[in-house]
């Protein structure tokens, strides 16, 4: 099984808009790693892990959210898996941003 990880940052109404439910939920049907956050920012940033295949379509979904979000842009970049991680969760923490 080939693992890849990618980190990724989604800009737009993407917060208090159930975005982190929903990618939680996407990302554990296509059988990934990993976790979403809010960022201080008004972003959300994830990290996913699992097959290349899982990986682009949860990108792909990234790029609509849920319904009740407007997405304005998704960046995201190939990253280390981390072996740590075994179930995809929300991060309990937001992140400061500078």
């Amino acid at each position: 099984m080939t693992q890849r990880a990618v980190h990724a940052w989604v800009s737009g109404r993407v917060q208090e808009v159930g975005y982190r439910q929903m990618c939680r939920s996407v990302a554990r049907s296509l059988d990934l790693a990993g976790w979403v956050r809010n960022l201080s920012d008004g972003r959300v940033e994830l990290f996913a892990q699992g097959e290349p295949g899982a990986l682009d379509r949860l990108i792909t979904w990234a790029w609509a959210g849920p319904s009740t979000a407007v997405v304005n842009g998704v960046e995201s970049e190939t990253a280390q898996p981390d072996v740590t991680l075994t179930d995809f969760f929300i991060h309990p923490n937001v992140a400061i941003t500078r």
